[in-house]
């Protein structure tokens, strides 16, 4: 067993509080790591205001990254000492993980939401007996010691600063790898982003990185929309000063854009995002929400050859796309650490406000300052 310092949610929207628990020893496929940085993404908030049924009371958390502690018995892929990132749950087993489409895992709810392993237990323990949900996208990284598996470890260069490679394995892989991995839009393209958070900033950067020449970021706050300007945009629209849509045709040469990607889940900017699209325009959708959202498109809108589509978790390979875009950042063509501000594992609602608000693009905790 493993004492660790944990942020546990309660009750739905109820506040994080921070909690000693138990963490079990790795079973042979399992990886306990020491947490360095976790970044607070959307998801996890969803998650507490129960959007997305993950059992409470549970430690959520999943943009980790920090030091391998034990690995289980099976666990060749890492070593105790290592640095990783952590990314999501899949099972590796059905056609699709087989594919390499992990974030497609035909078991990805159970695996990522679930709330424990796939037998059901949780490698939690608390000291009045309480069922604490772990297992959360297959790492629960809000506290001091996370419980992975070797699947979704990721060993990263012991060079870098570990503290702020968390991000990576969630919000800015899934904004870069829309665009570099799903989307794969040639040099000279167009793309508009509609929401300028962590993920369609990440989104801006991956855009100037493979070339597109029309970069437009949508948001409705300035700040944002200048610091898009800084990270590659070329141009930035107000969502409040007009129509989206026209003003983005006029930017084009009144043909619209090649590719968007719709990051809010506000279905009126969803659908923004598609009637801003050229014909055989291609949208993707990675903003999550609430289960049973609906959105209405014009039928004929779409029947003039456009193209919308869901992406998760940027349709990367982790162990391949997170050393990329370390490689990029190392470079200076992908600075995500500009998005980054740091909060201790106890000020983790503080963080959470910050990042609901919009004063804060990614908050990072660092649970060892708080232990």
């Amino acid at each position: 067993m493993f004492e660790c310092t944990s942020a546990v949610v309660r009750g739905k929207s109820q506040p994080f509080e921070i909690t000693k628990l138990e963490l079990e020893d790795p079973r042979p496929d399992e990886v306990v790591i020491e947490v360095v940085g976790v970044g607070v993404c959307h998801t996890d908030i969803v998650v507490r205001d129960q959007y997305y049924p993950t059992p409470l009371p549970a430690v959520l958390g999943h943009e980790g990254a920090g030091v391998v502690l034990k690995v289980g018995s099976a666990v060749t892929k890492v070593v105790p000492g290592d640095h990783v990132v952590l990314a999501f749950g899949s099972c590796g087993k059905c056609e699709n993980c087989q594919k390499g489409e992990a974030g497609y895992c035909l078991e990805f709810f159970g695996y990522n939401f679930g709330g424990g392993r796939s037998d059901g237990s949780t490698p939690y323990h608390c000291c009045n007996g309480e069922r604490v949900s772990g297992c959360f996208f297959r790492q629960s990284s809000f506290g001091t010691h996370a419980l992975a598996t070797e699947r979704n470890v990721v060993k990263i260069d012991k060079s870098v600063p570990l503290e702020i490679m968390g991000p990576l394995g969630c919000g800015i892989s899934t904004g870069a790898g829309t665009v570099m991995n799903a989307l794969r839009p040639v040099a000279g393209t167009s793309i508009a982003i509609f929401g300028a958070g962590s993920v369609g900033l990440a989104a801006v950067m991956a855009a100037k990185v493979v070339g597109c020449t029309t970069i437009v970021a949508v948001d409705i706050n300035d700040g944002r929309l200048q610091l898009a300007k800084e990270l590659g945009a070329t141009h930035v629209i107000n969502g409040r000063t007009g129509d989206v849509v026209k003003a983005i045709q006029e930017l084009t040469g009144g043909l619209g854009v090649q590719y968007s990607l719709e990051c809010t889940s506000i279905p009126a900017v969803f659908r923004q995002a598609v009637d801003c699209l050229r014909l055989t325009g291609v949208c993707a959708l990675v903003g999550a929400a609430a289960l049973g959202t609906e959105v209405t498109f014009d039928m004929n809108s779409i029947l003039f050859g456009r193209t919308i589509r869901g992406v998760i978790e940027g349709e990367s390979v982790p162990d391949t796309f997170i050393p990329q875009l370390i490689e990029l950042w190392k470079q200076g063509r992908f600075p995500f650490d500009k998005l980054i501000e740091f909060y201790d594992l106890d000020e983790i609602n503080e963080a959470c406000a910050a990042s609901e608000s919009g004063k804060v693009l990614k908050p990072v905790l660092r649970p060892r300052k708080s232990a």
